[in-house]
């Protein structure tokens, strides 16, 4: 291992509750889209989407899928907007989970562009994909997305932090001006611990969640309408020390938070209040625990100072259950996993790589291969079909 990544990793380890950083270089961006991208059948289209998240020019590469799980060939789709750096990340630039949003449904993914403070959609079809709009962000630097039925919202990083809510209205994303709520986070040092890190809705779409790391070291749950929109205010459950960062629900139903303070996984149940519960917390003995997928009833959490993987069996009514720990390249950071659970796909920001498994009837990760995402050193944002 190279002094560079020692460094890289020991800097990781002191700031977010273990993590401390300092800035780190950006590569140029790639070409513009794609001329004609290779057709794909109904058979081989489990697409994998992945945010290079460049300053000068963001991108998503669109990976074919092999039958074995392995990403084949990609093709690269400039965004109309640039990616950004927060004040002190290295391996995570955006310090967040979910800045592409998969709608499955609609067949739309959205992508943030912090650097524009703006949204991008695109039509998919197969591993194809056609840039639809560019769309305010209605707030600075975004850096997650969240979509359940034709409800979207994005999640803003900086001036205290807020969420904007939009419609897809069957052809245009539309901004709705009373669907802004701002979060009122203070100010911190480093930034990219301080700002918030994901929005997401519940299973059943009645609520929307935010993490706030150590900004405000809360969850924040939004109740909203039956047409969608938020809660004046948000249902805020304080987590001292914690620094909340992502998040998924198993199957249950449950709130899944990676923190990155004591570095471990917390289970909170979620009442129709907005209130939560924790019932319980595993640790992961890594650095820098922030992010979590969870497919079937296993959950995977990334550990971007550890560079690993810490999996565990969910059960219901039952502590999650170790599985061990897996390797990744360095600077784990956003994961996804394939819509038939075969496989997980891990960004690795260190030097762009995604890193491909695949997932044992035990939950066991076999790694299959690995693919160099053009431009996306320290870039984040992925997404499986």
């Amino acid at each position: 291992m190279s002094s560079t990544v020692r460094k890289t990793r020991a800097a990781l380890a002191t700031a977010v509750g273990t993590v401390t950083v300092a800035a780190a270089a950006v590569l140029a961006a790639p070409g513009a889209d794609a001329a004609a991208p290779r057709h794909t059948t109904e058979r081989d289209s489990a697409p994998v989407f992945v945010q290079s998240d460049n300053p000068t020019a963001n991108t998503v590469v669109a990976y074919h899928r092999n039958r074995d799980g392995s990403l084949g060939h990609g093709e690269v789709y400039a965004t109309g907007g640039r990616g950004g750096v927060l004040d002190g990340s290295v391996v995570d630039h955006l310090a967040s989970q979910g800045a592409l949003g998969y709608d499955r449904g609609n067949g739309l993914l959205y992508a943030v562009n912090a650097g524009s403070d703006t949204v991008t959609v695109f039509a998919v079809q197969g591993d194809r994909l056609r840039r639809l709009q560019i769309v305010p962000s209605g707030g600075d630097f975004p850096v997650s997305v969240a979509t359940h039925g034709n409800q979207v919202y994005v999640l803003n990083a900086r001036d205290g932090g807020s969420v904007q809510g939009y419609v897809w209205d069957g052809r245009q994303l539309v901004l709705r001006a009373d669907r802004h709520r701002g979060l009122g986070l203070a100010a911190g040092s480093p930034e990219f611990t301080h700002t918030p890190a994901q929005v997401g809705f519940t299973p059943d779409g009645s609520k929307l969640v935010v993490t706030t790391k150590a900004g405000a070291d809360t969850i924040d749950v939004f109740p909203l309408t039956s047409s969608g929109a938020p809660a004046a205010r948000p249902v805020v459950t304080s987590t001292p020390g914690a620094v909340p960062f992502g998040f998924t629900f198993d199957r249950a139903g449950r709130l899944q938070v990676t923190e990155a303070g004591p570095n471990a996984v917390a289970t909170f149940t979620v009442h129709r209040d907005g209130t939560l519960h924790q019932v319980g917390d595993a640790a992961t003995g890594q650095m820098a625990t922030c992010w979590v997928v969870a497919t079937g009833d296993h959950l995977y959490a990334s550990n971007a100072g550890s560079a690993t993987l810490s999996g565990y069996r969910v059960e219901r009514h039952a502590p999650l259950t170790a599985l061990g720990n897996t390797p990744t390249h360095d600077g784990t950071v956003d994961a996804a996993a394939s819509s038939d659970g075969r496989n997980v796909y891990v960004q690795t920001g260190a030097q762009g790589v995604v890193d491909e498994f695949r997932v044992g009837r035990d939950g066991s990760l076999t790694r299959i291969g690995s693919v160099t995402v053009p431009g996306a050193i320290g870039g984040e944002g992925i997404a499986a079909g």
